[in-house]
């Protein structure tokens, strides 16, 4: 099972939260929520990868995240009433847990422990702000490209040829804040070396221990 948010409730507790949520298909770029819709439901990520991200007003698109299983896509909505902030597209085909804050405040309200996946949820949002604040300052674009890399790649499941990236080059650009001409130098290097192999809108990632060890010798 991949709602690894919830392994923070006992049994009962995972089962209720379980039943009055919603199971949600969408398929290759399909978008499960855009910016400026309400913000009505929190999503856990059960199969596939979402990524999260702005159009700025130039037409560049800024992608903030990529979510794998196990993670939650919108969880601001558990907390308050309001607009989304960015839009959210399944990158490949994808199943979500669909919770609606109207469900969720019932079950906190009989159930009071249930809070404990509003912390979890909370927690993982703050670690994952605090190491890209850290690398927006002390990162290179070169790093930042192999660490979005990397850190995607762990979150995909292992096949017999390695782990798919349903990412396009701009795709990875956009997630690092760099450029495509940068992000095509560090994959096409990657591909020289046998750590990944690039292909029409994916990017196999067939050494994911040879990945961390470039992310590990690149110079800040």
């Amino acid at each position: 099972m991949a709602e690894g948010l919830l392994d923070v409730l006992d049994a009962e507790e995972r089962r209720l939260v379980l039943a009055a949520a919603r199971r949600r298909s969408f398929g290759r770029r399909e978008v499960l929520f855009h910016r400026g819709d309400p913000g009505e439901a929190v999503h856990f990520v059960t199969s596939g990868s979402v990524a999260v991200y702005v159009v700025g007003r130039a037409g560049s698109t800024v992608i903030f995240d990529v979510f794998g299983p196990g993670e939650a896509v919108g969880e601001m909505a558990l907390i308050e009433a309001g607009e989304r902030t960015a839009t959210a597209m399944a990158l490949e085909p994808t199943e979500t847990l669909s919770l609606r804050r109207a469900q969720f405040e019932e079950l906190r309200g009989r159930h009071p422990p249930i809070d404990r996946v509003l912390v979890s949820i909370l927690a993982a949002r703050v670690r994952r702000q605090n190491a890209d604040l850290m690398e927006a300052y002390f990162g290179s674009a070169q790093r930042r490209v192999l660490r979005r890399l990397l850190m995607v790649a762990e979150r995909m499941p292992e096949t017999g040829d390695g782990r798919a990236i349903r990412l396009t080059q701009e795709d990875v650009a956009a997630l690092a804040g760099t450029t495509r001409p940068t992000a095509n130098r560090v994959l096409r290097e990657l591909e020289r070396d046998g750590i990944v192999r690039l292909g029409r809108g994916t990017i196999v990632v067939t050494d994911v221990v040879h990945l961390a060890r470039k992310v590990g010798d690149r110079p800040d």
